[in-house]
């Protein structure tokens, strides 16, 4: 696999796939700026796949406003890519050295995303051997795979945002693009996730129940009626701080349940405390 490509080695690029629709930005100033930026990403040749709205919107045909793109690389080269930045005049942040960056030119950004803020989703190798390409400003561009679209999707579950409806969108419009057990390979450990999204979907579409592979459904079903035999675990867990560490700060700090993860302060927050 050549990860700057998204190819199999000795097989030529597939042709580019036509997007069922591109979103539109709520500042149409930023035009020029998102022009550029795509361009000035394909001419360093640093491999990326853009990913959010732009992606929902070419699987699945809905088109919506936005007010920035993101794009997913490897966190080998998350630097690279800022560095490339910083050096054409972009001013650059490292908002959270575990998963995100941005790139700026006034008011405009781009996120330059490597993981997610729980730590489940490291972007490897694997994330560019389904993507597609597409034509983006004018520059064919690789996004991100329904496979993977729908991974980086099943934890934003927070008060003021929630992905499910892309979830769900994403599965019944590009089901048969979806490797499966791939997805549950990236799920294994939080397998209970995935069975909630596909029992969501489920409710949504009754008639579209068989988008959804059988024995997918049976192996998580399976699952859960093992899991239930076994006694409560000891440890008191709160696993809802994967979704948002804000909503279940209270079960952590009062209530007495163990975080998945450490937590810590803005560095200019502590800066000012240490004066």
């Amino acid at each position: 696999m050549n990860a700057s490509t998204g190819t199999k080695k000795g097989r030529p690029n597939p042709a580019l796939m036509k997007a069922r629709a591109m979103p539109q930005l709520i500042d149409p100033d930023a035009e020029p700026f998102v022009a550029e930026a795509i361009r000035e990403l394909v001419e360093c040749k640093i491999p990326f796949l853009v990913a959010g709205t732009y992606a929902v919107c070419a699987y699945t045909g809905i088109s919506r406003q936005t007010k920035d793109f993101d794009i997913f690389c490897k966190a080998g080269d998350y630097a690279r890519i800022l560095g490339h930045f910083k050096e054409k005049g972009y001013a650059v942040e490292v908002e959270d050295e575990r998963w995100l960056g941005k790139i700026f030119q006034g008011k405009h950004f781009f996120d330059v995303i490597f993981a997610s803020s729980n730590g489940t989703m490291p972007v490897g190798d694997d994330w560019f051997e389904d993507a597609r390409q597409v034509e983006m400003c004018g520059c064919p561009v690789w996004i991100v795979s329904p496979t993977e679209l729908l991974w980086s999707k099943f934890f934003i579950q927070l008060r003021h945002r929630y992905d499910g409806a892309d979830v769900a969108h994403v599965i019944l419009r590009a089901h048969d693009k979806i490797d499966w057990r791939k997805l549950l390979g990236y799920m294994e450990v939080h397998w209970e996730v995935l069975l909630i999204h596909l029992l969501n979907f489920r409710w949504i579409y009754p008639t579209e129940r068989d988008k959804i592979p059988q024995w997918l459904l049976d192996e998580l079903l399976d699952r859960l009626a093992a899991q239930r035999e076994l006694p409560l675990p000891q440890m008191r867990i709160c696993r809802g701080r994967m979704y948002s560490r804000a909503d279940f700060e209270i079960d952590v700090k009062e209530w007495g349940f163990a975080d998945v993860g450490g937590e810590g302060e803005l560095r200019g927050d502590w800066e000012k405390k240490d004066e």
